[in-house]
């Protein structure tokens, strides 16, 4: 069998790389960076990190100002509403769908889930862990097998990644917590109860970005 590596242009990899450090909050919100430190770590001319921050920039993740650097956007709290809002309707949407169902394929999936946050909990590997907690929440989004549901979902996905980026950083994730939710949220799927999942969402999404929201 005959291994096919895709190979990148030099943009392609400072506008990774750039994006990446983004997600993960290694670039803060509101922090004024240049073309010059990210192609210097990198080991590359600035040329190709300028077009990369110029793709970040349509994309909104930064702003550029000539002769000074790349803001790094920081995460509006009115943006950080909407995902968390959007993320509920779909949720709970999903799960309504599910419980209506045989779901003990996705019971066993989404408690393996669970042993693997622990895992990473245990382990201190918090960003991964991050990504467990993301990939949990899909797992019982994917079960609906709604492809609309699946694929706005995902349309939040690094939105979804630099806001447990920022928690984490801020030190406001507890993590066991979190993990405990989850096996509550768990739990209501495997006896049915969309209507308490519901509820039991709302406090786990507020506890978890209680800074973005506003209400729900």
């Amino acid at each position: 069998m005959q291994l096919v590596y895709k190979t990148y242009s030099s943009a392609e990899l400072a506008y990774r790389e750039a994006k990446e450090r983004l997600l993960t909050g290694a670039l803060p919100g509101g922090e004024l960076i240049s073309e010059g430190e990210i192609a210097a770590d990198l080991g590359m001319s600035r040329t190709p990190v300028r077009k990369a921050f110029l793709r970040l920039e349509v994309e909104g993740w930064m702003r550029l100002y000539p002769k000074r650097g790349a803001l790094v956007v920081p995460i509006p709290a009115t943006e950080a509403e909407h995902v968390v809002h959007a993320r509920y309707v779909v949720e709970t949407g999903a799960v309504h769908a599910v419980v209506a169902r045989q779901r003990s394929a996705l019971i066993t999936e989404l408690h393996a889930s669970l042993d693997r946050q622990r895992e990473l909990a245990a382990a201190a590997e918090f960003e991964r862990c991050a990504v467990a907690d993301r990939d949990f929440h899909r797992t019982y989004v994917v079960a609906a097998d709604n492809p609309l549901f699946t694929g706005f979902y995902d349309s939040l996905r690094e939105r979804q990644r630099r806001m447990n980026s920022a928690a984490l950083h801020r030190g406001s994730t507890d993590t066991a917590r979190i993990i405990e939710q989850h096996m509550r949220l768990a739990d209501l799927i495997e006896i049915g109860d969309a209507g308490g999942f519901a509820i039991a969402l709302v406090a786990h999404m507020s506890g978890v970005h209680q800074w973005e929201m506003r209400g729900l």
